[in-house]
């Protein structure tokens, strides 16, 4: 069986329009001819309907080929496949003998269908011609009724090395460009899906993770108000500083692409911040924290430097290649945080108090009106790159509203004054302490209040730590003779006496458990309730009180009556940190002793400025006014607020307030009373001695001495209270017409001239010390 050529079975194929299966008759083979019976005559037609070519005649043969060998014209759909003898249709070429051992083929069916010169089927049959000679016969055109339609095939593709005229035809196109949109298709789908989860799925999570490096919030401290005297002039104020402060975050190898960074960052902090360089480092490094302080109330010259250095590493960083240098202090930051300044130093730190490392009032008016003060802090964000402020981003700011401007009732120079007499005693008599009061005995408002040692509130870290405070509010302390002065207010307003009255004095009186003595051994003194007072008798002021009442027990809750009238056990009024009331049993609570001690000063105790007030009350006709320190407010809006009126009552009659004053001029004036140190001259001066036990506060038992004076001036107008107190004088004398007799003459004549409080001219009526002179006259 001969093999047939596979491109002329497609080139069948294609010009009948299907291919012939084996052991079936082709439909267009000639009649008689079957299977294994070779054609002898001219094949037909292909053409539907025609056994011959219309024009009658056979075509011709191509003739032999190069080598011999002739090639067949025979039509190759004719035969019937599968035969021996017979040639397929499409046979193969004829070189020479046939294989199957037949004649060869001296004719054949010419192909009745083929392609023209311009790609068009043609058939010659049809055309009534016979095909072109020497080239390939061209199949018929197929019936436009066979197939229903169909497309015709195309026309066979050239033999393989032929010479055929054929075109080559390109592949289409078509399969090319669809992958392709399909190939952009799906990587648009790609960027459309990340956009969607970037902006729409994920767009608050992208936004925080922003945030988080590109914007801070930066509090902002709001001004604290001034503290003054009462004159303006400033006490306290505040001028500017910043807080050095840092993101650790800043400082992950992650942001600054350096492993070290809070080390070479604290290394740079060290010197300039004076901190060690470990104790930076760690704050650094402090995980879970986006801010931490590594310094306080540093000075604008110290941020400027950290400032420099800070723009001078990220220029480096900026210029680098590939990033192989970073800015180590992009996470570095100031807080604007205002220094407060005492620009007297020492002058009133125990009233003014201090300013802690937090900005908040660590004692005195700065911790009481703190509050006032401080005002309200704001806040700023703003976005940052590299530590610096992006300045196109926004920026949300809240102002802070600044504090209100304080004015004492202090005097600046009365102050002073006060603070230089009672340093220089307190050092002259080698004492643990001291503290002057001087008050407006009509208002009640404090024109000084020193103490002494002191200490300079803008050095917290080198001043000692007992000396924090005020003393003169804080301390509590047993008064001594400068007590009498209520026992006998409340002797004389009971009715039980006048100054005139005779009083017999022993040199030993014994009550309770114990013989009672004054502070010097003396005979038998004759003296007047006057006389009492001026030479300061212990006992002669426990015969004066034992009168208050049928039985002592009586005469004790009278004195405790007029006692907490005067303000003793109870607060002051001024609301100051730390002040103590001081202590006052109640009457059923006195020991046996205490009832016969409490008359002259010992078995209770008190601050200065109770102490103080007392005699204040007694200069303003028998009202106490409550001490004030603090006049009023300016508030941020520029408007003064005037404090509140201080609490009034009154405690004696004005009658006996007058009679009081009288016998107390006479303890200054008559060379009999113990105050005469503290004369002035041209003026009349009302005043008390006082010289107590004094209680250990370390021991809890009585050691030393509290020597004190306190008094008013003009006498007989008063116009200024002077009180003053040292505690445990060692060098020298102890007594208190010794001790602070010249300290209250000193501040008293001060306070006087300053004030503009001239002398009232009139000349004192004096009363009878002594009884025995008393009838004489």
């Amino acid at each position: 069986m001969s093999e047939r050529p596979r491109d002329q079975d497609r080139d069948t194929g294609r010009g009948q329009g299907r291919v012939p299966r084996p052991g079936r008759r082709d439909e267009t083979a000639p009649a008689g001819t079957g299977p294994g019976t070779p054609r002898s005559g001219p094949a037909r037609s292909a053409t539907p309907g025609s056994g011959t070519p219309r024009n009658g005649t056979a075509p011709k043969s191509t003739g032999p080929r190069s080598g011999g060998a002739s090639k067949s014209t025979a039509a190759r759909s004719g035969a019937a496949p599968g035969s021996s003898g017979a040639p397929r249709s499409g046979a193969p070429k004829n070189r020479g003998a046939p294989r199957n051992g037949g004649a060869p083929e001296t004719g054949g069916a010419p192909k009745t269908t083929g392609t023209t010169s311009s790609g068009a089927p043609a058939s010659s049959a049809s055309r009534g011609g016979a095909p072109r000679g020497g080239g390939r016969s061209v199949p018929a055109r197929r019936p436009s009724g066979s197939g229903g339609g169909r497309r015709p095939p195309r026309g066979p593709r050239p033999p393989r090395g032929g010479s055929g005229s054929a075109r080559l035809r390109l592949a289409s196109p078509r399969p090319r460009l669809r992958l392709v949109a399909v190939a952009l298709t799906l990587v648009m789908l790609a960027f459309t899906a990340r956009l969607l989860q970037v902006q729409a799925v994920d767009a608050s999570a992208y936004a925080d993770k922003a945030a988080v490096n590109r914007y801070i919030t930066v509090p902002l401290a709001a001004e604290r108000g001034t503290i003054t005297a009462r004159d303006g002039s400033a006490l306290a104020t505040t001028v500017d500083a910043y807080d050095i402060t840092a993101d650790p975050y800043l400082f992950t190898p992650e942001q600054t692409k350096t492993k070290d960074a809070p080390e070479r960052a604290a290394k740079i902090l060290a010197p300039l911040l004076h901190k060690e360089p470990a104790e930076l480092a760690r704050k650094l490094s402090r995980p879970g924290t986006r801010y931490v302080l590594l310094a306080r109330q540093q000075t604008p010259r110290t941020w400027r430097t950290i400032k420099k250095l800070k723009q001078r590493l990220a220029e480096r960083a900026a210029g680098s290649s590939g990033g192989t240098r970073s800015n180590v202090l992009a996470g570095i930051y100031q807080e604007k945080h205002a220094k407060r300044v005492y620009p007297n130093r020492e002058l009133a730190a125990g009233v003014l108090g201090f300013v802690n490392a937090e900005g908040k009032g660590g004692a005195g008016v700065e911790a009481m009106l703190d509050g006032k003060l401080a005002g309200d802090p704001g806040k700023v964000t703003y976005a940052q790159s590299g530590g610096r402020q992006v300045p196109t981003a926004g920026v949300r700011e809240q102002a802070p509203r600044p504090g209100s401007d304080i004015e004492l009732t202090l005097d600046r120079e009365i102050q002073w004054a006060a603070q230089e007499a009672i340093r220089d005693q307190v050092a002259d008599s080698h004492a643990d302490s001291g503290y002057v009061i001087v008050q407006d005995t009509r208002t009640g408002q404090l024109l000084a209040m020193a103490s002494a040692p002191g200490f300079d509130p803008n050095d917290i870290g080198g001043a000692r730590v007992d000396s924090f405070g005020n003393p003169a509010l804080q301390d509590a302390y047993e008064p001594g003779s400068t007590s009498k002065v209520m026992s006998m207010a409340a002797v004389l307003e009971e009715g039980k006496a006048t100054p005139r009255t005779a009083v017999t004095v022993p040199n030993r009186l014994k009550r309770a458990d114990r013989a009672f003595a004054d502070d010097v051994d003396h005979p038998t003194w004759h003296l007047t309730l006057n006389g009492v007072l001026a030479k300061s008798s212990n006992i002669g002021t426990i015969l004066a009180t034992e009168q208050l009442g049928r039985t002592q027990r009586q005469a004790n809750k009278v004195l405790y009556h007029y006692l907490r009238a005067f303000g003793i056990g109870r607060p002051s009024g001024l609301g100051f940190p730390g002040e103590t009331d001081g202590l006052l049993e109640k009457p059923g609570k006195w020991s046996a002793s205490q009832q016969y001690t409490i008359p002259f000063g010992q078995g209770l105790s008190l601050n200065a400025v109770q102490a103080a007030s007392i005699y204040s009350t007694i200069a303003n006709g028998g009202v106490r006014t409550e001490p004030s320190l603090v006049r009023g407010a300016t508030g941020p809006d520029g408007r003064f607020r005037p404090a509140e009126e201080p609490g009034k009552r009154r405690v004696v009659s004005e009658k006996t307030a007058r009679t009081l004053a009288r016998m107390l001029e006479s303890v200054v004036s008559d060379m009999e009373g113990t105050g005469t140190t503290a004369k002035i001259p041209g003026y009349r001066v009302a005043g008390k001695t006082g010289t107590a036990n004094r209680v250990d506060p370390r021991t809890g038992r009585y050691h030393g001495y509290t020597a004190s004076f306190a008094g008013f001036a003009p006498a007989d107008q008063p116009r200024i209270t002077v009180y003053c107190a040292v505690q445990n004088p060692k060098k020298g004398s102890y007594f208190g017409s010794d001790v602070c007799g010249p300290v209250y003459k000193k501040v008293m004549k001060f306070s006087l001239k300053s004030l503009q409080i001239p002398p009232t001219g009139a000349k004192p009526a004096r009363l009878p010390v002594s009884a025995e002179k008393d009838r004489n006259d």
